[in-house]
């Protein structure tokens, strides 16, 4: 459900100003090609943290022992 409100600005824009939506319509693949770098960069570095935090707690982990339900 997070297309429907882009569309919905995008038709806005549209109806102002049809030259620059028609110019955002094009370059939105060609900014997303160029920002997915980023993107797998940010899923790299989440994940390392959570593997850092994983190591870090681990000893608290097994001294607490185990769970009871």
């Amino acid at each position: 459900m997070r297309i429907f409100p882009g569309f919905i600005l995008w038709l806005i824009l549209l109806i102002l100003c049809w030259p620059l939506a028609l110019l955002a319509l094009i370059l939105y693949p060609f900014v997303w090609l160029v920002l997915l770098p980023f993107r797998l960069l940010g899923v790299t570095v989440d994940a390392v943290f959570a593997l850092l935090k994983a190591i870090l707690f681990l000893p608290a982990r097994l001294l607490r022992g185990p769970r009871t339900v």
